[in-house]
């Protein structure tokens, strides 16, 4: 049977819906936790504040009273998806749509059915063969391994049987106009590289993942160090995935890198895998997302490989207002901005924290409010607040749960009526620095995270990283690798941060599609470089880009194997007084971006005093229009920047305030822990 045209598709700005751009501005409710006499007040609440789109779970334990058997509404008018949406419908606002399998929301099991998370079959794996247990409140539980082949045909059923319900109401015939794919995928926070997941299925999967890198035991064995004809060499069949990081020197890298890789591949494989079993079902037409946990880069989680099946990637943003969450806030959302706006999607956080769940550490008003301001000044262009309306397992949304205002709405109706008013969604960020982290730099620091269960993610969370939580072992190289990427990549924030030249971060893999446009590229090595990624270097810096490598010359491929032939790096520079290798020391690192700026004329933004950052947001003319301040700080400053010529005033998008520039510069106050969003004029 022929499927119809859905005429809904993702653009820059948000999606484009039926021909009408509508920016992503969503408020999330969970209808099973509400009074179904409320959802009218909560919907129109939440249209109220602005938002056009309404987020909502589907969750599977919630509705399966028996194997495969869901209740919708027939005898517990809570559980009536189909009528919570139709009246979303019919309010005028367009839906997204979660059905899991995980989507964690506070619920006990994360909304998987307990017949799942207690069967064997279904569990994830400890190297002992011992069920891996998340410890959570208000219970722990085995979490599901992404591997088992049981695990994936539940979650077939499940989508098949909700299908029938929820196709009726995808667009253009109901609301429905976006499909979440599972929820933050990040190995249910079991994310340690010696955790999980030992599965049987995740071992054969590893075994024909071996197998198609490699093609031959010949290059696996040379890959490993062994010789191919001993009795002791690897075979595809037999070998055994590392259970603890005991490598002694370079050489001993590449299998542990490879298992950090195939925990990627898992990923990848069940969400593609899930994005199947939706299409099949009858749900497809429409945009996928998925959204990563904060701390993302540290999991197994990898954008450029899911991309096959999720459409939009998005981020989870939750934090405390301060310096950390400023500094943590840039480096991951400038990633995202960098990458969505190469792949002409919007940078969009799928759940901005408005209030928190009770056992997490306690957030007020004005830590969302800081986040949100922070993240759209990095370079968001679209959010979905979480929660919109308040339920059981959370404190703080803007909305209570009859449909009623709480002063904290009046923040989220200003915000986007200031971001209507610019039309922020068609602004964008320059950022022409690009900080490129190699993905197996990043496999690198969690295959040698020192504190076992506490993931690195946790690390990242809390503004730390490999310097910090990677183990110091130099494995015969006479430094720590993984400290001494994260010290450079730290010390060139330091110093582009200190004379305000805009950058964002790219990932490794995502070197298709995030280097273009960008003028210099740093590219950190801490002795290795996949020869993929030095070609695509090379290719950027032939259209007239600069790049420098550090904080090591690389001399071994990324995974740490002997290259067939060493890595030309006069191919890359110098030119134009930029040295294209820079080592981890201030002194040096401060020339070479002192030498970026002088070469390519680097637009700079620094603020007096430099506890204040800025952010400017350009029209397609290129015309400044918008510009954030920043001050993280406790307390209040008085922020100076030049904004060059052109400019009359700065007019404050929340408050009631107008600022005058004079001979091209701004002096405006800032308070502590907050961010002012200026109309330039």
């Amino acid at each position: 049977m022929e499927r119809p045209i859905r005429d809904v598709k993702l653009a820059r700005e948000g999606l484009v819906i039926g021909g009408e751009r509508v920016p992503l501005y969503a408020g999330s409710v969970h209808y099973w936790r509400l009074d179904p006499r409320d959802w009218r007040a909560c919907l129109t609440a939440i249209k109220g504040l602005g938002l056009r789109l309404v987020d909502t779970y589907v969750p599977w334990s919630v509705h399966e009273v028996a194997p495969g058997v869901l209740e919708l509404g027939d005898t517990d008018p809570r559980r009536d998806v189909a009528q919570f949406l139709r009246l979303a419908h019919e309010l005028g606002l367009y839906a997204i749509v979660r059905p899991g399998p995980h989507i964690n929301a506070e619920l006990t099991y994360f909304g998987i059915p307990e017949r799942i998370v207690w069967d064997p079959a279904c569990q994830a794996r400890s190297p002992n063969q011992n069920p891996v247990v998340l410890p959570m409140l208000p219970q722990s539980f085995p979490v599901p391994s992404y591997a088992s082949e049981v695990f994936l045909d539940e979650t077939s059923r499940f989508y098949r049987s909700i299908a029938k319900t929820l196709v009726p109401l995808l667009y253009p015939d109901g609301p429905i106009v976006m499909l979440q794919v599972d929820n933050e995928g990040a190995m249910y926070f079991r994310d340690g590289p010696y955790d999980q997941d030992y599965h049987p299925d995740a071992i054969a999967l590893y075994r024909s993942f071996l197998r198609e890198k490699y093609k031959t035991l010949a290059d696996l064995a040379k890959a490993y160090g062994e010789d191919a004809t001993s009795e002791q060499a690897p075979r595809f069949g037999d070998i055994q995935p590392p259970t603890k990081f005991d490598a002694q020197s370079p050489s001993g890298l590449a299998r542990h890198l490879d298992w950090a890789e195939l925990h990627e591949h898992l990923l990848a494989r069940a969400m593609q895998r899930f994005a199947d079993s939706l299409s099949e079902a009858g749900l497809d037409g429409i945009p996928r997302s998925h959204n990563f946990p904060p701390g993302q880069e540290a999991t197994p989680l990898n954008a450029a490989r899911v991309r096959g099946a999720i459409d939009l990637v998005g981020y989870d943003y939750y934090a405390k207002a301060g310096p950390t969450t400023r500094s943590m806030m840039s480096r991951r959302t400038s990633e995202l901005a960098v990458r969505s706006e190469a792949l002409d999607v919007p940078a969009f956080a799928c759940e901005m924290g408005a209030g928190f769940p009770p056992f997490f550490p306690p957030m007020d008003e004005r830590d969302s409010m800081f986040t949100t301001l922070v993240g759209l000044a990095y370079g968001l262009r679209g959010f979905n607040l979480y929660m919109a309306v308040e339920r059981d397992r959370w404190i703080g949304a803007p909305i209570d749960p009859h449909g009623r205002e709480r002063p904290f709405a009046l923040f989220w109706r200003r915000l986007i009526g200031a971001l209507d008013e610019v039309d922020f969604p068609s602004l964008r960020r320059r950022v022409p620095v690009r900080i490129v982290i190699p993905r197996n730099e990043r496999r690198l620091a969690r295959v040698m995270h020192a504190f076992g269960p506490v993931s690195g993610a946790f690390f990242s969370v809390a503004g730390a990283g490999a310097r910090e939580s990677a183990l110091e072992d130099d494995l015969g190289l006479g430094y720590p690798p993984a400290v001494e990427a994260d010290t450079f990549v730290r010390m060139m924030e330091s110093a582009l941060e200190a004379r305000g030249v805009p950058f964002g971060h790219v990932g490794g893999e995502d070197r298709d599609v995030s280097l273009d446009g960008a003028s210099w590229i740093v590219c950190v090595t801490s002795g290795g470089l996949s020869p993929t990624l030095f070609g695509r270097l090379a290719e950027v810096a032939a259209t007239g880009a600069l790049v420098t490598v550090g904080p090591r010359a690389p001399e071994l491929g990324g995974a740490r194997r002997p290259l067939l032939a060493p890595l030309d790096l006069s191919i890359l520079g110098p030119r134009a007084g930029v040295d294209v290798f820079c080592p981890a020391d201030p002194a040096s690192v401060d020339r070479a971006v002192s030498a970026a700026i002088s070469a390519l004329g680097l637009p700079t933004f620094a603020v007096d005093p430099d506890s204040v950052y800025a952010t400017i947001h350009e029209d397609e003319s290129g015309k400044a229009k918008l510009l954030f301040l920043i001050n993280p700080e406790r307390d209040e400053t008085i922020a100076r920047i030049t904004v060059g010529a052109g400019y009359h005033a700065a007019r404050d998008l929340l408050k009631a305030q107008r600022f005058v520039i004079k001979d091209g510069a701004l002096e405006a106050p800032v308070r502590g822990k907050s961010v002012r969003m200026l109309a330039l004029e």
